[in-house]
């Protein structure tokens, strides 16, 4: 029987909501604040420095590829 995996798009999306949530979790208590958009540049060069520390292949990667252009978007001149 050949396999198959129906919906997998699914599966991928729920991971992905779930790494974007916890790295967000975590930055906000990190930095103590509320929201993305309170992060300065200073925070933001510091986050995409350990995003790259931690490599193109980390699943992390994706929530914190999220998390900067999320605060790029707010942060638009």
């Amino acid at each position: 029987m050949k396999f198959e995996w129906n919906k997998i798009h699914k599966y991928e999306e729920n991971f992905e909501r779930e790494i974007r949530e916890a790295v967000e979790e975590y930055v906000l208590e990190f930095y103590d604040i509320e929201s993305v958009g309170e992060l300065t540049e200073e925070d933001i060069a510091s986050i995409i420095d350990f995003r790259n520390w931690i490599g193109e292949y980390n699943v992390m990667q994706i929530g914190f590829s999220e998390l900067i252009a999320e605060w790029e978007s707010e942060n638009e001149d």
